[in-house]
């Protein structure tokens, strides 16, 4: 699976942005697919995930930090996955990651190359 994020960029705080991640490659063995970030001199931390584990619409979970701002959809059709964001705070300024979770002999992360968000105040 290929995973290829785009969307970031300089907001100002209470700014919206949109993140997007096409996948490629073995998409049906996606199951889960969602977003993590990195803050300058902190550790990846999830941001949302979606989880299939068989069910058709799936299960989206938020982090704490995001709920209420955040919306994570993905169009199974173009296999794409978006990560709406809005009221953002300079707290959220990261460099996010499109993730997927695909089940082959083992249960295999992917990630995709990094996309900056800034938010400043």
């Amino acid at each position: 699976v290929q995973l290829q994020a785009s969307g970031g960029g300089l907001v100002q705080a209470g700014g919206s942005l949109r993140l997007s991640c096409a996948a490629s490659g073995s998409t049906s063995s996606i199951n889960r697919i969602g977003w993590y970030r990195q803050a300058a001199g902190k550790q990846r931390e999830v941001v949302a995930i979606i989880r299939y584990g068989g069910r058709p619409g799936g299960q989206t979970n938020y982090a704490d930090s995001v709920k209420g701002r955040f919306t994570v959809s993905r169009d199974n059709a173009q296999n794409t996955m978006t990560l709406q964001m809005n009221s953002l705070k300079p707290e959220d300024t990261a460099v996010y990651y499109c993730y997927a979770e695909v089940v082959q002999a083992l249960l295999t992360d992917y990630w995709g190359k990094g996309t900056q968000v800034t938010v400043s105040s």
